[in-house]
């Protein structure tokens, strides 16, 4: 915990992670629920900036939010495609109607890799259950799909340090531990991972970058 005692109680400043994990879950964009850390927001925008992939694959969509933005990252950029993948479809019409967008409702056992044939650069976002099994399964799914200098963002580390590890069964640091040392083409980017403090960040050790 992070805490600066001045004068004033109301001048206080008095942050943690517990109380960012708490403030997360009332992050929006345009009005839609969007759960993700803000720090980790600032950071995928600067990598879409300066990667400007041809296809995102998002595995899990839930509210739709952080799909919306990463779209709205794309029009931005003037290129790329979304796929969003979960086991719920999309309501809110201003994520479903968003030309960027595809969603895929079947589940990440189901999307076909076929279809990412024919993108020159894909970045891949795994934010589905952050179970250890659901972890290590897209990574070893999805891995061959991530070109080169692009990343492998691997959501949601953070649980660990909350103290609920044990609840996901491992969580994603077990499938990070597990998949790293078979793969020596990813390296966890610690420009990412480290911007705003060591692991400051939900994604912890979660940027992986291929080389």
């Amino acid at each position: 915990m992070f805490k600066i005692k001045k004068k004033s109680n109301e001048e206080d400043v008095e942050v943690s992670v517990q109380s960012i994990y708490e403030g997360h879950h009332n992050v929006t964009y345009k009005g839609i629920k969007a759960i993700r850390c803000p720090f980790d927001y600032v950071i995928y925008q600067m990598i879409i900036c300066e990667l400007k992939p041809d296809l995102v694959i998002e595995i899990g969509t839930n509210i739709g939010g952080g799909a919306l933005y990463i779209a709205d990252l794309l029009d931005m950029n003037g290129k790329g495609i979304l796929h969003t993948i979960d086991i719920v479809d999309i309501v809110d019409p201003r994520v479903k109607e968003h030309k960027r967008i595809k969603f895929f409702t079947k589940g990440w056992e189901d999307y076909n890799l076929e279809l990412t044939q024919g993108f020159e650069k894909i970045l891949i976002i795994e934010d589905a259950s952050h179970y250890y099994k659901d972890t290590i399964g897209i990574l070893n799914k999805f891995y061959s799909l991530v070109t080169l200098d692009s990343y492998f963002i691997i959501e949601d580390g953070i649980i660990n340090e909350l103290g609920l590890e044990k609840d996901y069964l491992g969580g994603p640091l077990k499938a990070l531990r597990e998949f790293l040392p078979n793969h020596p083409e990813f390296i966890v980017d610690r420009k990412w991972c480290n911007m705003f403090g060591k692991n400051a960040t939900f994604n912890v050790n979660g940027y992986l970058k291929r080389i």
